[in-house]
């Protein structure tokens, strides 16, 4: 089928009049182009009915409309509307008749538009969501058409969209089969006999393969034909070589090609066992995971295919080889960055059931439409290599239960059915599971630590047990009943932060395959040295990779109840528990997580926050420390401060201002971090990593000077959208971490802003603003570019009188 992009020229408008004798479009609506985040729109603000949980950000009843002119042929063509997610209850009216709706916010869906078209004339595409029920979500979801929209048009006899599969039977380096099935629909009263032509191609047009059969359809017939092809010296795709092929159909009548559809995919094999593990092309690999939300930052939920990219870019380069989408299925975007970069995922169904984790979210539709939604996530991932595993669901408290134990055996069975040949997983957290065992679980571990003299016999706060004693609660014999039942369909346990199960049920358990599918960060030594040891083992999914709006203050330091952790409050709008920034910058413990996975000979230098020494850090299990890596600590000369150095090696050396500090362990003996209580003095500070009393890496920090300037410096300008990240820096481009300052931002010519702000999970402006704060020294401004051709001037200036100025051409 034809398919091209139907993102340009709609009108927006908030509207919760439900009932309109007369459907207009009112003199507000505005004119917009997709993909659209109507929540982020919002201001956030305390009362925000949803919380925390959006970051105090309200949803609201979008209205969407499109107006287009049919052509009277189409009367003689099949079209179809694409959207690939619409946050929530999405309502499609043509011409005022509901055409088609989606209540899950992150399904793709399809509506045919034959029966509701006005062929010559003018028609009217309006979508109608409701995301104004609150709460809906547990993170950020966002709110509109926020990913991209389609227009596919074809014959009547054409090619089902998403109706070509292919399939790696067997490959080696010398040779591959591939089989291929293709979906075809003739909506014709009459008998078409045709050719299917399907040819392999790789990226640069060279064809590789073609074979051709005949077809024959009868009227208002749907079949699916097979083809096995053999591929010789193939191309393996892993996460080291992602070369991909494309596999292009043909339907063909008398030499006259009637429609026609490309699908990239990969070639490449998966084998699981508990005895050698994961394998990719029979190479075994441990998945180097990363959960992650859906939004993109300053964008809010708004999906490009260049913030997706960049995204898994910069994960890949930190050290990932494996994404996790939480807790949904991925968009097609980051599907293609993940093909084509080299990164495993893990894709989910649900974040939950029948029972809602919020007021109005989708536990209210499960059960009629779970089917559905699962047969999109499918076809959709079906011809991308790096999908690997599916995860039926996410924490999900009826799992371990008889009727919870069913659902997940349907719908992995569903799964199967569609696709045989990626794992599947349920992300179970024990804790959830137990359910109404809690209290006895809390009365068993108390009494055992108690008599082992561990703790307090009168603590009974669970969440205060939790806080130190999570190891002794997942193994609880409670939590293992459940557990039974909730991977007895599975191919694979999903542990969600129960990393102290791996060993004993690798041993009570002989064929449990495991995965860490959600770990605390500070966890990581300990996990990797489990996944690293044990072959059933496959591999561990921080929670999470990149940070995101909403489940605000999560991951953030605090010395007050209410500035941080499980009691923050507003203007807390971040969970600040990525390893990136929403920015994209590295957090110091994504340099922690390089030097555990063996990535990085260099030791990091981080400082634990000068201000606060001695005070009681108030944190949740997410939080590796409250530190920033800065040598900059005005006011501090002469105070004590401690000085975290995360090193490889057997030893690492501290050195301020060519004095040493002395040597300490370092490497695994000690976690990969060392601790130096010291005095601050300005200058620079040195770390340096010895294995064997040889140096094998060092890093410097070096107190910033008296100078200031402002610099902003594009990533690429070749893309839809232009990165330019902005930093404080002195004389020697040294950043200044400790003096945020106001910026304002003006653009002029070929571009707009699409969004300006910073890391601060406690912003004071609105993305969609041109103004903002740096945190950390650090800002980005990301620009889309419009229609126009020519140059990009941004003007840049702060509160301080710093002013930076940059021009590009387009």
């Amino acid at each position: 089928m034809l398919e091209k992009k139907f993102n340009q020229s709609w009108k927006f408008w908030i509207d919760k009049d439900a009932f309109a004798l007369v459907w207009n479009i009112p003199e507000n609506a505005r004119e917009i182009q997709l993909p659209h985040d109507a929540m982020l729109e919002n201001t956030a603000h305390v009362e925000s009915n949803n919380k925390g949980n959006t970051g105090y950000r309200d949803g609201d009843i979008y209205n969407y409309v499109k107006l287009i002119n049919i052509p009277k042929d189409y009367k003689h063509q099949t079209a179809i509307l694409k959207f690939e997610g619409v946050y929530m209850n999405a309502s499609v009216y043509i011409n005022g008749e509901l055409a088609g709706k989606c209540p899950y916010g992150y399904s793709t869906f399809y509506v045919p538009m034959n029966d509701y078209l006005k062929y010559g004339e003018e028609n009217e595409i309006r979508i109608i969501v409701r995301n104004g029920a609150m709460t809906n979500s547990r993170w950020y979801s966002g709110g509109g058409i926020y990913r991209d929209v389609y227009l596919l048009v074809s014959g009547l006899t054409y090619i089902v969209k998403d109706g070509v599969q292919v399939v790696t039977e067997e490959a080696t380096k010398a040779d591959a089969t591939l089989y291929i099935s293709t979906e075809l629909k003739n909506r014709c009263h009459t008998v078409k006999e045709l050719l299917l032509e399907t040819t392999i191609k790789d990226l640069y047009g060279n064809v590789i393969a073609v074979d051709t059969i005949p077809i024959v359809l009868f009227e208002q017939e749907e079949i699916k034909m097979s083809q096995r092809i053999a591929i010789e010296n193939p191309l393996l795709w892993s996460e080291h070589t992602p070369d991909l092929y494309i596999c292009s159909s043909k339907l063909m009548k008398d030499g006259n090609v009637i429609d026609e559809s490309e699908s990239k995919f990969g070639i490449r094999t998966l084998q699981l066992d508990t005895k050698k593990g994961f394998r990719v092309n029979g190479v075994v690999v441990k998945l180097r995971g990363a959960c992650i939300h859906h939004d993109s930052g300053l964008l809010g939920a708004a999906t490009y295919d260049d913030a997706q990219y960049r995204q898994v870019m910069l994960l890949k380069k930190a050290g990932f080889n494996a994404i996790r989408m939480s807790h949904h299925p991925m968009s097609q975007s980051m599907l293609r960055a993940c093909d084509e970069l080299g990164v495993y995922v893990m894709d989910e169904t649900f974040d939950m059931w029948n029972r809602c984790k919020s007021d109005y979210d989708y536990g209210l539709f499960f059960q009629e439409w779970w089917e559905k939604d699962v047969t999109a996530m499918v076809r959709k991932n079906f011809n991308h290599p790096s999908v690997i595993l599916y995860s039926v669901g996410n924490e999900i408290p009826e799992i371990g239960l008889n009727h919870g134990a069913k659902i997940c055996h349907q719908i992995n069975e569903k799964i199967k059915s569609l696709d045989h040949t990626r794992y599947t997983l349920a992300s179970i957290n024990g804790v959830f599971a137990s359910g109404d065992k809690i209290d006895r679980i809390v009365a068993d571990v108390v009494a055992e630590l108690s008599k082992e003299g561990k703790i307090d016999g009168n603590v009974n706060d669970f969440m205060t047990l939790m806080e130190g004693h999570m190891d002794e609660i997942v193994v609880h014999p409670v939590i293992s009943e459940r557990l039974e039942k909730a991977c007895a369909s599975t191919d694979i346990a999903g542990y969600n932060y129960m990393s102290a199960r791996y060993k004993v049920d690798g041993e009570k358990y002989p064929n449990r395959v495991i995965v860490g599918s959600e770990t605390y960060p500070p966890d990581i030594a300990r996990n990797w040295e489990l996944v690293e040891k044990y072959a059933h083992v496959i591999g561990d999914f921080t929670w999470t990779g990149w940070d995101y709006i909403g489940e605000a203050g999560v991951g953030i330091p605090a010395y007050n109840w209410g500035e941080g952790g499980f009691g923050a409050k507003f203007p807390c709008q971040l969970a600040y528990c990525g390893d990136f920034d929403i920015t994209g910058f590295r957090r110091p413990v994504s340099y922690f997580r390089e030097i555990v996975f063996g990535f990085r000979k260099n030791p990091y230098i981080t400082v634990q926050n000068p201000y606060k020494y001695g005070e009681h850090l108030i944190k949740t299990p997410w939080i590796l420390s409250d530190s920033v890596s800065s040598w900059t600590w005005s006011g501090c000369q002469g105070n004590p401060i401690v000085v975290e150095v995360y090193a490889p090696g057997e030893e690492v050396e501290l050195v301020c201002n060519g004095k040493t500090l002395g040597k300490k362990p370092a490497g695994g003996k000690v976690g990969f971090i060392t601790y130096f209580d010291t005095i601050y003095e300005a200058g620079t500070l040195t770390a340096i990593s010895y294995e064997a009393g040889i140096e094998i890496g060092r890093m410097n920090l070096t107190t910033a000077g008296k100078k200031r300037n402002l610099v902003m410096t594009p990533e690429k300008i070749n893309s839809e959208l232009i990165y330019l990240p902005i930093e404080l820096q002195d004389e020697h481009g040294t950043i200044i971490t400790g003096e945020d300052i106001s910026l304002e931002i003006a653009v002029e010519g070929a571009a707009e802003v699409a969004g300006f702000g910073s890391g601060n999970p406690k912003p004071c402006n609105n993305y969609n603003e041109k103004v903002t704060h740096t945190f950390g020294g650090r800002a980005l401004l990301i620009l889309k570019k419009n229609k126009n051709k020519g140059e990009i001037k941004v003007e840049l200036s702060s509160d301080s009188g710093l002013k930076s100025q940059v021009c590009m051409e387009v």
